[in-house]
């Protein structure tokens, strides 16, 4: 897809501070070494967010997306604002389901403002994983089977190169009916 665009991470010394890095003004990228560096970057991310998120995975990424912290940060982004917007873009969503990730049942309490579609057969050979905040800041893996990656706060233009692959795939989705609530 578009990893030959992806910014180079400045050289690892030590676990990045995210929590100094301001989104849409640290335009500094730093490398992810761990699914602890990618779940304390997604919620750095997330929480600075004030309108969008739109997040391509694998398969829901338990060890990045159903921690509470970064939960709690995508419940405050939807009820923020009448226009928050939260889209996800999920390849496999079986073990989420089976595992009652709570991102789904987040998604199902608040599906004004978060949805979830299966992604369509175009985006079936890629391998990476992303998360873009309000159209500037990413979190990018190229390999979403490693936890090595890049988080930059202020990447303009990888954000919109994401962002519009993301956006043709996601109007080519549909809701993915595992994610359905079973009524009994």
């Amino acid at each position: 897809m578009l990893e030959h665009d992806a910014p180079q991470p400045a050289p690892h010394q030590g676990a990045p501070d995210f929590s100094r890095r301001v989104l849409a003004e640290s335009d500094q990228s730093l490398p992810l070494a761990g699914s602890a560096d990618n779940r304390e970057a997604a919620l750095s991310l997330v929480t600075q967010a004030r309108r969008t998120l739109d997040i391509f995975t694998q398969d829901l990424e338990p060890m990045v997306y159903d921690h509470q912290p970064v939960l709690d940060a995508v419940r405050q982004l939807a009820l923020r604002s009448r226009h928050s917007r939260i889209r996800v873009l999920v390849k496999d969503s079986h073990r989420a389901v089976k595992d009652g990730h709570r991102l789904v049942e987040l998604a199902r309490h608040l599906s004004s403002f978060i949805e979830i579609r299966k992604a369509h057969e175009d985006a079936r050979d890629a391998a990476e994983a992303f998360l873009i905040a309000d159209g500037i800041g990413t979190l990018h893996r190229t390999l979403a089977s490693r936890f090595e990656g890049t988080v930059n706060f202020r990447a303009p233009l990888h954000a919109r190169r994401l962002a519009q692959w993301f956006t043709e795939v996601w109007e080519r989705s549909a809701p993915d009916p595992e994610l359905r609530r079973l009524h009994l």
